[in-house]
């Protein structure tokens, strides 16, 4: 059965064909939204069906007849307007025609959403998922919130990877987890963080940043994690850069040369090259998201094997600490167990999801 939350990934052309399929079913998987963007959604479902709100001619509980069908330019002003007279503020990012809807995906504080509209611009539709995805899902959250394994690889030194991409939510919020850990056993585990080989939020500066997070982890390593903690404050990249005091004249000669070699910039121009046709190749680590069967944001690897893991510093902690031969005294420090919330900010709010992936 196809995991669609932990996609594998083999050299097959026919595999790859059916994981771009099960990705881009999973882009529009409402579940897989930022919790602080469903909380808004919910509020205005909430006050819709409360008071009768339309959008269009008729009330979200009436009944549909005969209608002309709108624009696809005239859905996306729908929504925004709608967003914008209930104070959310909404950028436009695509519409897109899904058969008897417009899919409209706008970005809602710093996240990327996709919302539907009828054809004839009368209903919102907040998404829509088959019976069996249903099932599926539900299979996936109760393996997933499992115990991490005790199985995980020992080693006198551990090799943890986390791969993630930029501005996923639940990336970050795997990030801001397991930050703590990193510095705290400092060079006695062999900590990275590595990118999922395509991004998902292009229009919001994602490959640019994971090439600028690449190229200071390959040469002004010693500022990383003082860079990445300051990056997951706001998501503001230029600002960190100036803070941090990273060298800009190193950073733009490693930009310029990884640019040609992983053939970032040709990925992101060219949409024929975009798997299934939505995202832009990221080639920084391609051949390790291969060798482990890396599918979306985030998956942790330690010691070369996928393991999983709560969220929070002290789960981290716990599933990289069994993967020594012998355990470091820093095992033994008390870590905070509260999950980070999804997104940018230190706030602990919303830290309830540790499931969620951008895949």
């Amino acid at each position: 059965m196809v995991n669609a939350n932990e996609v594998r990934i083999d050299n097959s052309p026919d595999k790859k064909i059916d994981v771009a399929k099960i990705k881009s079913n999973v882009k529009k998987n409402p579940w897989m939204i930022s919790t602080l963007v469903v909380a808004v959604i919910a509020i205005l479902l909430l006050v819709m069906n409360m008071s009768g709100i339309k959008i269009g001619g008729s009330g979200l509980n009436g009944t549909t007849g005969a209608s002309i069908a709108i624009s696809a330019d005239e859905a996306g002003e729908k929504i925004l307007e709608f967003a914008e007279s209930r104070g959310a503020i909404a950028e436009l990012v695509e519409v897109n025609d899904e058969g008897d809807l417009y899919e409209v995906v706008v970005v809602v504080q710093g996240q990327e959403l996709p919302l539907y509209v009828t054809k004839d611009g009368k209903y919102f539709v907040q998404g829509a998922i088959s019976f069996d995805e249903i099932a599926v899902q539900e299979q996936q959250t109760q393996t997933q919130t499992q115990p991490a394994s005790a199985d995980v690889p020992k080693s006198d030194k551990p090799v943890v990877e986390l791969f993630v991409m930029s501005h996923c939510p639940y990336g970050t919020q795997a990030e801001k987890g397991i930050l703590p850990v990193y510095k705290l056993l400092g060079d006695k585990i062999d900590s990275n963080i590595r990118f999922v080989y395509y991004a998902m939020h292009p229009s919001q500066g994602e490959v640019e940043e994971e090439l600028n997070q690449y190229c200071i982890q390959e040469e002004q390593n010693d500022r990383y994690y003082d860079y990445l903690t300051c990056f997951l404050e706001d998501g503001d990249g230029e600002r960190c850069l100036d803070k941090i005091e990273i060298d800009k004249v190193k950073l733009e000669e490693c930009y310029a040369r990884a640019d040609e070699e992983f053939e970032i910039t040709k990925n992101l121009e060219d949409k024929s090259l975009w798997l299934s046709g939505s995202f832009p190749l990221f080639n920084t680590h391609a051949d390790l998201n291969d060798q482990y069967g890396v599918g979306g944001s985030p998956t942790l690897v330690v010691n070369g094997e996928q393991a999983s893991s709560g969220r929070d510093s002290a789960s981290y902690l716990s599933v990289i600490c069994n993967a020594f031969n012998e355990a470091p005294e820093e095992c033994d420090e008390v870590l905070s167990s509260a999950s980070p919330s999804p997104g940018f900010g230190f706030s602990a709010s919303g830290g309830s999801v540790t499931e969620a992936q951008c895949s």
